[in-house]
């Protein structure tokens, strides 16, 4: 059985890179933080065992990046305009290639626990036909797949409150078992960032070290001020 753990993301750069966070951050800051995000990400991957690892970009000049960053993950680069479009493309692509299921997760969430990246492997093990990793503000940081289900991606108006709850019903309408794994966050906005800090100052500290070393420095406090 091979197994495929992708990650959507984009080369970090100042004035296009988490822009929701400026202020208080500065542009060059924001993109600087998106890039501890996702080495944190590619660290939560690199932990989920039996999978294939691979990383589906943004630009296409942004391969020297990439091949850089994680030499031991394949690069493809994203296909598509829209959101759905461009995760079913990556996912129907995986599945065409050989794999028997395909998970694709965000890189906007650095704490995630990797066992719940196991958990949708798992989900996959059995009868459920779709696995969905729901965010606290109605999106969601995962979804799997074992079949390639292009309507379920591209029939679904991303980036609303209501994406999990849209998916959940369309999968109804199609027939598909769907199973839910825990609900998580992902930090695009000043009060996500705040909690991010906040889960830090508690947990062990392999949890996000790139984040976490970020976030402790001093000209990062003088931005966020003293919480």
């Amino acid at each position: 059985m091979h197994r495929m753990l992708l990650v959507v993301a984009k080369r970090p750069a100042a004035g296009q890179t988490k822009t929701r966070l400026c202020p208080p951050l500065t542009d060059t800051a924001a993109a600087a933080l998106y890039a501890c995000f996702l080495r944190d990400t590619l660290d939560i991957m690199r932990q989920v065992p039996d999978v294939g690892r691979g990383i589906v970009y943004l630009p296409e000049p942004a391969i020297d990046y990439f091949s850089a960053l994680a030499p031991d993950m394949q690069l493809s680069l994203q296909q598509g305009i829209g959101l759905g479009e461009r995760l079913d493309h990556l996912l129907t692509a995986a599945l065409k290639a050989g794999a028997s299921q395909a998970v694709v997760m965000d890189s906007d969430s650095p704490t995630l626990p990797a066992d719940y990246l196991v958990q949708a492997f798992d989900a996959l093990d059995g009868h459920s036909d779709v696995v969905l990793g729901p965010c606290e503000d109605g999106g969601y940081y995962l979804i799997g797949l074992k079949r390639p289900q292009p309507r379920l991606l591209r029939d679904v108006q991303m980036s609303t409150p209501t994406v999990v709850r849209d998916t959940l019903a369309l999968a109804e309408q199609l027939d598909l078992k769907v199973a839910l794994l825990p609900t998580w966050y992902d930090v695009d906005t000043v009060a996500e960032l705040d909690r991010l800090r906040t889960e830090l100052r508690d947990a062990p500290a392999h949890i996000a070290r790139h984040t976490r070393a970020f976030l402790a420095s001093s000209s990062l406090g003088r931005l966020l001020g003293s919480q």
